[in-house]
């Protein structure tokens, strides 16, 4: 009997072993398909990452260069409405080269009348001066100083040797201005 408890034992004791061993590969089969699984993921999102990076770079060539062809045609509409304007003065200079009796003195403040809406539809205004305001420095550029006719008119501007011009708000040619000392 004795033999048989012993024999039973050690076939309990295998089939234990038995168990736990096939709980183990279990057990490092369900880490192996977790892990395998983590960088199955993992693989996903270092593609998704460079796919995301590679646009993100083409964007930005994309900008840069649609940038360098807006700064390039930027002032293209502007050209394009002159370019009338240009013909017009081009017809009333060869009309003078024929030695017509008389220059069209009103074809000319034609040509000026429409010169000076188109800049104007395009935001070009004149920065307002006088003669008589006050100098300053922001808005006027002085080009010379002459001795006051009066003691009112000094740091006066007394002539307007150059109008100035705005694009919107922004000065792009100050007024050039002659201010009593």
């Amino acid at each position: 009997m004795k033999m048989a408890k012993k024999e039973d034992q050690a076939t309990e004791k295998k089939i234990t072993s038995k168990k736990q061993s096939s709980k183990k590969v279990k057990s490092e089969d369900k880490l192996n398909t977790q892990l395998q699984e983590a960088n199955d993921a993992l693989a996903q999102e270092k593609d998704k990452y460079l796919r995301l990076f590679a646009e993100f770079e083409n964007f930005k060539k994309r900008t840069a260069k649609e940038r360098i062809e807006l700064f390039k045609t930027a002032n293209q509409e502007v050209i394009s409405a002159m370019i009338p304007v240009l013909d017009d003065f081009n017809r009333a200079q060869q009309l003078i080269e024929k030695g017509e009796n008389a220059i069209d003195v009103e074809g000319f403040k034609l040509i000026f009348n429409k010169f000076h809406d188109i800049l104007k539809n395009n935001g070009l205004t004149q920065t307002e001066a006088k003669a008589g305001d006050s100098f300053d420095a922001e808005i006027h550029e002085a080009i010379t100083q002459i001795p006051a006719p009066s003691e009112k008119e000094k740091g006066k501007i007394i002539d307007i040797v150059e109008t100035g011009y705005q694009l919107g708000d922004r000065i792009i040619r100050y007024p050039k201005v002659v201010v009593g000392q």
